[in-house]
């Protein structure tokens, strides 16, 4: 069968570094910003000031679209660069629009993702400077986090007077980098004076400081969630938290400035707010209420894209960030490939990269429809985009989009990597006639009063698909904690795969006749959530054989390479 005609385009850093963006100072203009709000990092990126949330909060709210995906594969499917496509075709439709995306996370990008700002045409700009130290919101992230690690330790050595067990104390050290040595390591080897134990490092991302950060409502609120932090337990048995080592000043000054949203640029000239990077496998996934409050009441529109498939970043975004927040999303835009179809439909990786198979296609259809039925549980309207790839053929194409007809679903092909705007117009325009057409009725999964196990239960049976949950490990003694320390009121934040819906990465579509297994429940009492860690989730990811960070250079003249 022919292929679907898609002219070869230029890499993303090729892409990038012809870019001639405009002045922050003009985007701020555009997005209805002044510039006493402005903290300007050079000349293509901005902090904003909350002074102008203080401003502005008092206006209409505008409707919030979000973005998800099925569950991807491993090289993903193009949920940020369909996000960003959005957002520059709404522009071409001349809808006052603003995006607001996570921030990338530094580690990821010298092991397998080497960049995360879309691809082609389809990019978010300065992306070099996003990509790596950006203004340095995740530095501070880390650097509050390991104080808060080092002052209670430092607290135990000068008397203990709050009678913390050193064998009690929760709160782990953090590193940008992927490193698995780090996973499990012993502290206080330099004799008397040192503090003895045993700990780890998780990912920067995966700090509850950059959760809490996500989430926080403003400095009054920052300060509230990091004193609730749980740090370790005393003998006999009482939560200790950041609050009472007098950690919260100091940290809170930290990240005076991170709670600032950063303000940047699609490649077309569109706003975009990009702020906080919580993974969406092990936190919430999105960017921050801060950053999506701002852009609710200066635009019409705010597109923000939710972390990994519907199962994970999209529910979290309902039942932890809108109900938290108070927002109430709209439409929600699926991304959906022929490549992860037909992975779902029992193909590998490379064979559904290379060659047409209708067959596997369409069984990976069941993958697709359970994930429109999360996006009708939560009340939200769907839109389906397919995003066109190289290698898919108008056959694939076409089988697709009469699939999502026969479902009653809004359908439209994606070309947004090679034409930018231009390439998802036919997407936009689908988008705004969900809008006009009905409005949603959302709804988060469960109320907050249910017991956690039933939380969790829920998530398993109507998202997953699970016949159940199987708690297992330190999980049955963690729900005794949660109850008795106070804590079963908080919504659950599930760390699981990206890769399945199941908590094992290689099943794939739709699997049945399986119970979840958690292992695991901790208490992110700052963050105001539950972690339920599943499978073999890891807080700390390792390098590949050969990490991309052996590719990436810098020439004489300063132009970075190897980002994609």
């Amino acid at each position: 069968m022919p292929l679907a005609t898609v002219r070869k385009i230029p890499s993303n850093i090729e892409i990038s570094q012809a870019a001639r963006p405009l002045q922050i100072i003009e985007i701020a203009r555009r997005a209805g910003l002044r510039l006493e709000e402005l903290e300007v990092y050079g000349s293509y990126k901005a902090k904003v000031s909350l002074k102008a949330l203080e401003r502005i909060k008092s206006r209409p709210s505008g409707k919030l679209i979000l973005v998800t995906a099925l569950t991807p594969t491993e090289a993903g499917e193009g949920k940020t660069s369909t996000a960003i496509g959005l957002t520059q075709a709404m522009g071409r439709l001349r809808k006052k629009v603003i995006l607001t995306l996570r921030e990338p996370a530094i580690g990821p990008i010298f092991g397998v993702k080497g960049g995360a700002c879309g691809s082609g045409r389809s990019q978010i700009l300065p992306m070099e400077e996003i990509n790596l130290h950006f203004t340095g919101d995740i530095h501070a992230v880390g650097t509050a986090h390991n104080l808060l690690t080092a002052m209670v330790e430092n607290h135990v050595i000068h008397g203990n007077e709050l009678g913390i067990d050193p064998q009690k104390i929760y709160w782990r050290r953090v590193s940008e980098i992927p490193d698995r040595n780090l996973r499990h390591v012993e502290v206080g080897l330099g004799g008397i004076g040192y503090l003895k134990r045993e700990t780890g490092f998780d990912i920067t991302v995966a700090s509850e400081v950059m959760a809490i950060l996500a989430l926080t409502t403003g400095y009054a609120d920052l300060k509230e969630r990091l004193g609730r932090i749980v740090v370790a337990a005393t003998r006999t048995g009482r939560p200790v938290t950041a609050r009472e080592v007098r950690a919260v000043g100091a940290m809170a000054l930290l990240l005076k400035d991170a709670v600032q949203p950063n303000l940047v640029q699609t490649l077309e000239g569109q706003p975009v707010f990009i702020h906080t990077g919580p993974f969406a496998n092990l936190a919430a996934g999105t960017n921050s209420v801060l950053a999506n409050e701002m852009a609710l009441h200066l635009a019409d529109y705010c597109v923000t894209e939710c972390g990994f498939g519907s199962d994970l970043g999209l529910e979290k975004f309902c039942d932890i960030v809108a109900r938290s927040a108070g927002f109430k999303p709209e439409v929600a835009v699926l991304v959906v490939t022929a490549r992860a179809l037909k992975v779902h439909g029992g193909l590998s990786l490379e064979e559904a990269s290379s060659r047409e198979d209708i067959r596997s296609l369409q069984r990976g259809f069941e993958n697709l429809e359970r994930h429109l039925k999360i996006i009708r549980r939560f009340g939200l309207v769907p839109v389906v985009t397919i995003n066109q790839f190289q290698n898919d053929t108008e056959t694939e194409l076409k089988v697709i989009q009469e699939h999502c007809l026969g479902l009653k679903t809004r359908c439209s092909v994606s070309t947004v990597a090679e034409q930018g705007g231009e390439g998802g117009l036919k997407l936009a325009q689908e988008v705004m006639s969900a809008l006009q057409e009905r409005s949603a009725n959302f709804e988060p999964l469960y109320p907050l009063d249910l017991p956690v196990p039933e939380k969790i239960n829920r998530i398993a049976r109507e998202i997953y698909g699970a016949d159940g949950v199987e708690f297992v490990e330190s999980a049955p003694q963690d729900l005794e904690r949660i109850v008795s320390d106070g804590f079963a009121g908080l919504p659950i934040n599930m760390a699981k795969t990206q890769l399945s819906l199941t908590d094992d990465p290689k099943r794939k579509g739709v699997p049945s006749g399986w119970k979840l297994r958690v292992r695991e429940i901790r208490v992110a009492a700052g963050a105001k959530f539950l972690v339920a860690l599943t499978g073999k989730i890891l807080t700390m990811p390792g390098l590949p054989k050969v990490p991309l960070a052996e590719q990436l250079d810098l020439d004489d003249n300063g132009r970075a390479s190897g980002l994609f």
